[in-house]
């Protein structure tokens, strides 16, 4: 059975830091930035006023921010067409990033699915067959649904008799999505649309008459308006969506979202309730079988997470951090819910995923920021871990009570995601599906460090170079962190990773305080007051890679996305003097207002608000990216990535920071933005998208870090004619 899924909304040396550089006699810029005139509006916190000169660019369709994007994107792409080497690294990200890869297979009504990509298509077609080695056949192919690759597939369900599929789109990256029913022995579409449905799985019944979802009240702004009132519909397959079922709302708590599925018997429907992106639920269930029960509030505190794994007639297991920061499993009785069973206690890693597949209990643990999985009798009884090919990440293990097997994939820096069957008769695994890749992984290394972070805190990091590349203080280095939400960061593959390694590049990727590493005591180490914690040990570890002799701050580079943009922008503005180029990408870049904007809300639980009290707001005021930019400060070269349709973290975040560090940039070296327009945060951007990004990003820091690549022919790969041309933005 697969567990719950509640949605998480985002929508992440010991030297004291040194002063801004300063500069005593500021030259002229090199670069002559686009206007972005200041305006008069100052907000009154708790007696401090603040300005907020770049407002007006919070509007992402008005002339004015359309004129300035325009002219920031042609300054942008004029600096990354001076880079001579750019289109070579464009062929070789290419020649890297095309091979064919698969998703992890399920079975559901007698068939089985899977994704494949043949190499370089936009978006990853959904296949399905009878047999897992039977002929198989195209179900849903996204690459149709737009001319640019931009429509995109979320979540998707399959009816429990195989009959249909359930499958949401989402257009230009956007949260927002539309669900659209399909027969699959047809193929064709039925014509109902499920709209204004976000952050929400879907869920059929047993019966395969229909499934719920989660939507929100259609919104005048779709792009910035706050996302409130969250409700659980179900839909009737074959009817529109005007006569579905409002199954659950609570207008007087309109900041709570709510989820729904069936368990796997088709008697209980669970409701997951969450406020917040807190690693904390309540629990509900209503019996489908019997009309005359009330909805049951099994758990109806917000004190913990509890995560149904498994029901047996009324036994249910849940896992759950409830006295346990590092999650174990315990079994309850639904008729007598005080009667309560230990099956999996907590244990020194992190238990981060739990599955039944037959009568085996899959339990998915961090150690170490690496992937370790335990099996277990749904008793508790241990019965040996399951045999990884080495250190990395591991995901998928689910299935039925009657099922016979299960897939898993597994992925490293340097190990391309390769699929296993897992047959637990005999209790071995066997390769499904492993890419032929363009790349020679023995030639290369991951180590596994840790270091001091300014309070002494023991920090993992993962380090990947080429073997033949030592400590001589020239490497150029690129490191990457995220430290929020609960979210751990484990070893993946990334062929524009890889196109750095080849070049003798280094990259470092820290498992900082306020992700879930280490269960939910390291998360809330980097959390609202706690937050300079992340920064701290970001900034530890560019300092203990300096301090070691990989690299020099001239040849430094740091990236991260979402939360790790808001890293990003933070450490480059305390530390500036520590790193040779910064890549905030898609950032929480202004910590006074991010509430104000679509989901932001939700991520008060990391951050706190800054209405929340003063003491709150001086903190956030304190390190906010766009509020401390400084005047005569030499930033590092920077460019910041983001999309002018983001509706998660709302493009204005990364256009006021720009437009402030602009102002304030005392150095020669670029601050630049680039500016996706037609992407949001990240998710179902296309192939080529994809491709142009990374391109543009590793070229832009191989520059500013002093990389000399050098491309042999082998390097090379044909020009994908579908490709936006150069210095165009995509």
């Amino acid at each position: 059975m697969s567990p719950l899924r509640l949605p998480l909304v985002f929508l992440l040396l010991t030297a004291c830091p040194k002063a801004p550089t300063e500069a005593t006699t500021p030259a002229a810029p090199a670069f002559s930035y686009p206007e972005a005139p200041e305006g008069d509006v100052v907000d009154d916190h708790y007696g401090t006023r603040v300005p907020d000169p770049f407002r007006w660019l919070e509007d992402p369709d008005a002339p004015e921010t359309r004129t300035w994007i325009e002219s920031e994107n042609r300054l942008t792409y004029g600096h990354l067409d001076s880079i001579g080497f750019r289109p070579a690294w464009r062929e070789r990200v290419t020649a890297l990033w095309n091979y064919e890869r698969f998703g992890t297979p399920w079975e559901e009504g007698g068939r089985y699915f899977w994704y494949r990509n043949d190499g370089l298509q936009d978006q990853s077609v959904l296949w399905t067959a009878e047999a897992l080695d039977g002929e198989a056949n195209v179900l849903l192919d996204p690459n149709t649904f737009s001319e640019d690759g931009t429509i995109s597939l979320g979540s998707l369900a399959v009816s429990p008799d195989g009959a249909h599929i359930a499958y949401a789109t989402s257009d230009g990256g956007s949260d927002w999505r539309t669900v659209t029913i399909r027969n699959i022995e047809t193929g064709q579409d039925l014509e109902e649309r499920i709209e204004w449905v976000k952050f929400s799985g879907i869920d059929w019944t047993k019966d395969s008459g229909g499934f719920y979802y989660s939507r929100y009240p259609e919104p005048e702004n779709p792009l910035e308006q706050v996302n409130e009132r969250q409700q659980l519909w179900y839909h009737v397959l074959g009817t529109p969506q005007t006569e579905d079922t409002l199954v659950y709302k609570d207008d007087a708590h309109p900041k709570r979202g709510i989820g729904g599925w069936t368990s796997e018997d088709g008697h209980i429907l669970w409701m997951g309730v969450w406020e917040g992106t807190g690693n904390k639920n309540r629990l509900y269930y209503d019996r489908l079988d019997d009309e005359t029960t009330d909805v049951v509030r099994l758990f109806d505190a917000f004190d913990a997470q509890y995560m149904p794994v498994e029901e047996r007639g009324d036994r249910v297991w849940i896992k759950t951090n409830k006295d346990a920061p590092r999650e174990r499993i315990f079994a309850i009785n639904l008729s007598a819910p005080s009667e309560v069973t230990e099956v999996v206690p907590e244990s020194d890693a992190v238990m981060t995923a739990a599955n039944v597949v037959g009568d085996v209990l899959f339990c998915s643990y961090l150690v170490d920021a690496h992937t370790v999985v335990k099996r277990f009798t749904l008793d508790g009884e241990p019965l040996g871990e399951v045999s990884l090919p080495g250190i990395g990440s591991a995901s998928g293990f689910g299935g039925d009570d009657d099922s016979t097997e299960t897939f898993y994939s597994f992925s490293g820096y340097t190990a391309p995601t390769t699929l296993y069957r897992y047959d637990l008769a005999s209790e071995t695994s066997t390769i499904w599906k492993q890419p032929d890749v363009d790349f020679d992984p023995d030639a290369y290394i991951t180590e596994q460090v840790f270091y001091a972070s300014k309070d002494g805190t023991r920090i993992p990091m993962f380090v990947t170079r080429r073997k033949d590349v030592s400590p001589d203080g020239t490497n150029p280095t690129m490191l990457y962190g995220y430290g929020g939400f609960n979210i751990s960061i484990t070893p993946r593959y990334s062929s524009s990773v890889v196109a750095w390694l080849e070049q003798g590049g280094i990259y470092a990727v820290a498992n900082l305080r306020g992700g879930g590493e280490y269960g939910e005591e390291w998360h809330e180490q980097g959390i609202k007051q706690n937050k300079q914690n992340v920064f701290d040990d970001f900034i530890s570890a560019g300092e203990w890679l300096v301090a070691q002799g990989w690299t020099a701050p001239e040849h430094l580079a740091i990236n991260g996305r979402s939360n790790g943009g808001l890293l990003v922008g933070a450490v480059m503005t305390q530390r500036p003097d520590l790193f040779a180029a910064a890549v905030p990408g898609v950032g929480v870049l202004d910590m006074l207002r991010y509430h104000q904007f679509t989901i932001g809300w939700a991520w008060a639980d990391d951050y706190g608000r800054a209405d929340d009290s003063e003491e709150m707001f001086s903190y956030l005021h304190g390190y906010s990216p766009y509020h401390n930019t400084k005047a005569g400060t030499a930033y590092p070269p920077t460019l910041i990535l983001t999309a002018d349709h983001d509706d998660r973290v709302v493009p204005a975040h990364s256009f006021k920071f720009a437009a402030a560090l602009q102002r304030d940039h005392a150095g020669n070296d670029p601050v630049l933005i680039r500016i996706e327009t037609r992407a949001g945060h990240g998710a179902g951007m296309s192939t080529q998208q994809r491709i142009a990004e990374a391109t543009d990003m590793w070229s832009f820091v191989a520059l500013h870090t002093g990389m000399e690549p050098v491309f042999s022919t082998r390097d090379a790969a044909p020009t994908d004619p579908s490709a936006p041309a150069e210095g165009a933005a995509p």
